[in-house]
């Protein structure tokens, strides 16, 4: 039986630097610094004082402000990316078989500021019933996708995921497949966050795994960097319509570019560390290509998982290279994460997106701060400054603690 082909047909974006999609890819073709000192709280005594948060974004723009007092940020986040999604796909809500149209829209945290607001309401009173009736639907890593659906009406598949960094890129891969299989005509997908909190930056803090360089913060997201100390924490949501082929072709509707495989594999080897060499990053590599049915020498650009940690970016070279061969010298591998920071459950859902811009533009996005290459990281990184560069198929990298490895293959759309 012939798979059902599925395409993208609407984006949207709201990143560190940029709240549309245009904002956004303005933003990376620059080479845009989204990391700044932090604003969210009081950094006395925190061993990291910056990040790279959301600037400007205002939630009437997107919700009614009943509503959007009964959501933490990382959900207006989310209502925010699909209504841009939605409204750049040209669908008609009132031409829609809308049981044929689901959502699947993951957070790797979830309502982190409610938690904590709620926690210290508790803490201060020790009175439970001080408690909001909207503590827990505010703070559930599955509402986004819930208040989604409720908002278009969506009524075919609908659930979150939740795999940390890997979170975006499950869902856009459970999407692709529901699709295929002919279980939906249509997907709303991808993943939000909003973790830029006291507890968010303590935790990470506390695993070591930010960079402390508040002397240099600009300079602190470095992947492929040999000076590179940890990730940057980022925050936003990236949200992509997906669609079938033929319903696409009979609206009328614009296509950005095809999604035409996926590889998603364990580590089943540390709750934080990736296996040496990327063994798991080159199998869900190598799954993509062959679901897509393209060779490794049809791949032009990879936009990597690039979290300027010590492991991550030579493991991710190592796979990169063991998975296209000595076609892997001949490609840009870029890292989107040096300008918009980490961001967690939304980096798959921002960084596909990069990666249809791309193909769309001929023009890749720089790794800025990349001054120093680690003598490990040996590719093409597009280092400072954008590559323009014909690009038919991409691969987009997401990794995340405990092993979760997701491949994302577009190419250009072609009848």
């Amino acid at each position: 039986m012939n798979k059902r082909r599925v395409v993208v047909t609407g984006m949207g974006a709201i990143t560190p630097i940029g709240n549309s999609v245009e904002e956004y890819w303005n933003g990376l073709v620059e080479g845009k610094n989204g990391v700044d000192l932090i604003t969210r709280f009081d950094t006395t005594g925190f061993d990291t004082k910056f990040a790279a948060e959301v600037k400007g974004f205002k939630s009437d723009d997107f919700i009614d402000k009943k509503s959007s007092k009964r959501m933490d940020l990382y959900t207006q986040y989310a209502m925010a990316v699909a209504e841009m999604a939605f409204n750049d796909s040209g669908n008609n809500l009132n031409l829609l078989d809308k049981e044929r149209f689901g959502v699947i829209f993951g957070s790797g945290i979830g309502g982190m500021t409610t938690l904590e607001q709620q926690f210290w309401i508790y803490f201060q009173e020790k009175n439970p019933r001080k408690i909001s009736p909207f503590f827990i639907p505010m703070m559930i890593s599955d509402i986004a996708a819930g208040q989604i659906s409720i908002r278009f009406g969506l009524k075919g598949p609908n659930y979150a995921t939740t795999s940390a960094c890997a979170t975006s890129s499950h869902a856009i891969a459970d999407a692709f497949m529901l699709i295929q299989r002919g279980s939906a005509d249509l997907m709303m997908c991808g993943g939000s966050e909003a973790a830029i909190t006291e507890m968010g930056i303590a935790g990470f803090n506390s695993l070591r795994a930010i960079s402390t360089w508040n002397d240099r913060y600009k300079e602190a997201s470095r992947p492929f960097d040999k000076d590179r100390n940890g990730f940057v924490m980022g925050e936003g949501a990236g949200a992509l319509v997906l669609e079938e082929l033929s319903h696409a072709l009979n609206r009328g509707a614009k296509i950005h570019a095809e999604i035409c495989g996926i590889g998603l594999t364990g580590d089943a080897y540390h709750i934080t560390a990736p296996t040496p060499g990327g063994e798991g990053a080159v199998r869900s590599m190598k799954e993509a290509l062959r679901d897509s049915g393209l060779q490794p020498t049809d791949i032009d650009y990879v936009n990597a998982h690039g979290t300027s940690t010590p492991y991550n970016d030579v493991n991710e070279t190592m796979a990169i290279k063991t998975t296209l061969g000595e076609h892997a010298h001949k490609i840009v591998v870029t890292s989107t994460k040096s300008m918009t920071g980490h961001l967690l459950g939304a980096a798959g859902g921002i960084e596909a997106i990069a990666t249809v811009l791309t193909i769309n533009n001929g023009i890749v996005p720089p790794t800025i701060n990349l001054d120093n290459p680690d003598p490990k990281c040996d590719l093409f990184y597009s280092p400072n400054k954008k590559t323009v560069r014909s690009v038919k198929a991409a691969i987009s990298n997401t990794f995340g603690f405990g092993g979760h490895n997701a491949s994302l293959l577009f190419k250009k759309y072609e009848d």
